[in-house]
């Protein structure tokens, strides 16, 4: 067994006392996302060659190129929802000049709007109480007068952390609706507490950051040429078919800022309603996806590179599917080595959704290597 395999097997990967969400990590709601210590301890023992970056192809909510930034590594993040990309850009950033003054105009001049449009939106008034939109529309208009990007990421992103928790919808975990007792009024209260928590968690530095990279697309549809890098580890935690439904959970933060969430469906790997719908998605279905990104990484990863995965098994239709085996097999097929594998336990305390359906206790670090 080679050295980083040894120093890989030394740590205790179950990480039961660690919340996800503490720190920089907690500026915005996103449930299913893996905890810091896996990309922070990978990262640390693997040999990543100075003048390479890490690559994250399902980056999701950023952990991965946080990690990687603190470290001062370079590193690239590809994700299909856009939500997914603005908190990853907002984390990877520094906080803009006089942010919550900004803010606070903003909710100043958004209270006497009134040449705001409620943007149309299927089935908002299910969703939204009136008093609600008539609330947020306006801030949309305020935040959307600013014209410096970093900026106007870092206003959408205290207005989209907040669309759940202002909405009928019961929580970020659970797409059912109930009666919410929220007022218009008390819209501008939890934007500006959701901004002032992103003031107070992300870093204001005049140092220069490391390079961050992160690409709203979809991973089976990038091309190689678009990696700036050469690529010294991938570090990820691939969607589980049939598990979580990233862009039914954030469908309306979608309709609202801008984007369409169907599109996203479209093209959602592992999401459940591709395995309900007619001509269903099987487990075969997933390992041609797989295939489709093991070949950009055969292209962008260098000669003795890592690509590490963190993923559990899938149950569809009733069959338990190893996931971790499908990695294995596919990366096989494009050149890269399995090293080891290992398993840790799902902390369910600490667990942020509940998968009854796939009954996900344990997931497993999956190491490969490219010949």
């Amino acid at each position: 067994m080679d050295g980083v395999a040894e120093r890989l097997l030394r740590i205790d990967w179950d990480f039961s006392d660690v919340n996800g969400s503490n720190g920089i990590h907690g500026v915005h709601p996103y449930p299913a996302k893996f905890i810091p210590d896996i990309p922070a301890n990978l990262i640390d023992n693997l040999p990543i060659p100075k003048g390479t970056a890490i690559f994250d192809p399902f980056c999701g909510s950023g952990v991965t190129l946080v990690e990687a930034q603190r470290r001062g590594i370079p590193s690239i993040g590809i994700d299909l929802n856009p939500i997914a990309c603005l908190i990853s850009k907002v984390k990877t950033s520094n906080l803009p000049d006089n942010y919550m003054e900004i803010v606070n105009s903003c909710i100043l001049h958004a209270q006497t709007n009134k040449e705001f449009t409620i943007p149309k939106i299927p089935n908002l008034d299910h969703w939204y109480k009136k008093p609600i939109q008539k609330s947020i529309a306006p801030l949309l208009h305020e935040i959307r007068r600013y014209k410096d990007p970093k900026l106007r990421d870092f206003l959408m992103l205290g207005l989209s952390s907040i669309l759940v928790r202002i909405s009928n919808q019961e929580s970020n975990t659970r797409y059912a609706a109930v009666n919410n007792t929220v007022q218009g009024i008390d819209v501008y209260n939890y934007f500006q507490a959701a901004c002032r928590n992103i003031a107070l968690k992300v870093p204001k530095t005049e140092t220069k950051l490391a390079y961050v990279n992160i690409l709203n697309q979809d991973i089976l549809e990038t091309r190689a040429d678009q990696i700036k890098y050469p690529i010294g580890a991938l570090i990820t935690s691939p969607p589980y078919p049939n598990a979580y439904e990233y862009w039914l959970y954030h469908k309306y933060r979608m309709w609202w800022l801008g984007y369409d969430p169907l599109e996203v469906k479209k093209k959602e790997i592992g999401a459940r309603a591709h395995f309900f719908k007619k001509n269903p998605h099987t487990k075969n279905s997933f390992s041609e996806q797989m295939r489709g990104m093991f070949g950009l990484v055969h292209k962008i990863l260098i000669p003795k590179g890592y690509a590490c995965f963190v993923i559990g098994r899938s149950i569809i239709k009733g069959e338990k599917i190893d996931n971790g085996k499908i990695i294995i097999d596919t990366a096989r097929e494009y050149g890269l080595k399995h090293i080891l594998t290992i398993s840790r336990n799902i902390n369910h305390k600490r667990k942020s959704f509940n998968l009854s359906h796939a009954k996900i206790n344990k997931e497993e670090i999956v190491i490969l290597q490219k010949g």
